[in-house]
């Protein structure tokens, strides 16, 4: 594989809901330290073995602090912003103002910014499926199927209006980061963008089926999104969807308040498993590599908002696809000035992409 990638989180904000009601935004990453980003860019190309970053959030001044310092390191960067549960022209302005901000990185590091206009708008762009949540989409997709007229249309028209706009402002490459379900043109981008998970629903052949469709078209394929957890319990094979007591996690994120109510997991039996993790994550970088895809970024190098704690009940990040552990307080031991410690996965992903 050329692209030898990783995501990074900048601050993702989704909208959530507790016991059906709209509770508001959360923020992945509430306290962004441009600092402590370029020194896990430095760990991300010297010790992970990464040529690339995909960088993902919705602050546009955070990912350009955050992409001008992995081009100034030497890394390859995929610049993807995210404005998630807008309408479809709100949405389009804001990735056509990134798009412009980003023009001036293309023209300081010339060939190695793509630009990513969206991420699985089907699920998380307002007016493609109907559905006012992500939830409610998924269930339309399930009952009519992504591909039927109604839904496969208002997509096409949308990725087009965003590749245009876009290639007005900005003059470098371009991708989209799609479902396997989703139907794209893909004649108006440069390169071929998948965000492709392979658990317990997707075995070893469907999963390479599936990245053997997007060959052959004379561009690059990458696999733009996938990862793999730690966890093993009552549904072993997914991911923190479902797993982690949203209505507990949302509370502790209320100021002062929250301080009174500690994040957990549902009631099951839980098992941390980082072996596990650690293995499934280098099969799918094989069957990438072995498929002939021209790259993958893993999903995710630090999810800080899912942290770790030796209370299986209280162990967020055992659900979490990220390759480092985050600690509530404290350092780690590896990186003394960081507040996380490498996982099994860390070590696992470095040594293929040293041998690839």
């Amino acid at each position: 594989m050329d692209i030898k990638g990783v995501c990074y989180d900048v601050g993702r904000v989704y909208g959530y809901e507790v016991a059906r009601v709209n509770a508001g935004r959360f923020r992945t990453r509430p306290v962004f330290d441009p600092g402590t980003t370029r020194r896990e860019l430095q760990i991300i190309r010297d010790d992970l073995r990464c040529n690339a970053v995909r960088f993902q959030g919705r602050d546009i001044t955070r990912l350009m602090t955050a992409a001008a310092d992995a081009l100034e390191l030497g890394l390859q960067v995929w610049f993807s912003p995210e404005m998630f549960e807008q309408s479809r022209e709100r949405t389009l302005a804001y990735v056509v103002r990134a798009a412009t901000a980003a023009e001036s990185l293309r023209q300081r590091f010339e060939g190695r910014l793509v630009f990513c206009v969206g991420t699985e708008s089907s699920l998380f762009t307002r007016g493609i499926v109907p559905g006012r949540s992500v939830d409610q989409r998924v269930a339309n997709i399930r009952t009519a199927g992504l591909r039927s007229r109604p839904y496969a249309g208002p997509l096409q028209a949308f990725l087009a209006d965003a590749n245009q706009r876009v290639r007005q402002v900005f003059r470098g490459p371009l991708s989209y980061a799609s479902t396997p379900f989703e139907v794209v043109d893909w004649s108006l981008f440069d390169v071929i963008g998948v965000d492709h998970y392979r658990n317990s629903k997707v075995d070893d052949h469907r999963y390479a089926e599936t990245i053997k469709r997007y060959l052959g078209q004379g561009k690059p394929v990458v696999n733009s999104e996938f990862g793999h957890s730690a966890y093993r319990g009552n549904r072993p094979g997914h991911m923190e969807f479902g797993e982690v007591d949203t209505v507990s996690l949302a509370l502790h994120r209320i100021p002062l308040a929250g301080r009174l109510v500690r994040a957990r997991l549902k009631q099951g039996s839980h098992l941390r498993d980082e072996g596990h993790q650690a293995r499934e994550l280098t099969k799918t970088l094989g069957i990438l590599d072995a498929e002939g895809a021209d790259g993958a970024f893993v999903w995710t190098f630090a999810d800080p908002h899912l942290t770790y704690s030796p209370d299986p009940r209280h162990d967020l990040d055992m659900t979490a696809t990220s390759l480092v552990k985050t600690y509530p307080r404290g350092h780690g031991t590896t990186y003394p000035d960081l507040p996380w410690e490498p996982k099994q996965a860390f070590g696992a992903v470095a040594s293929f992409y040293a041998a690839h």
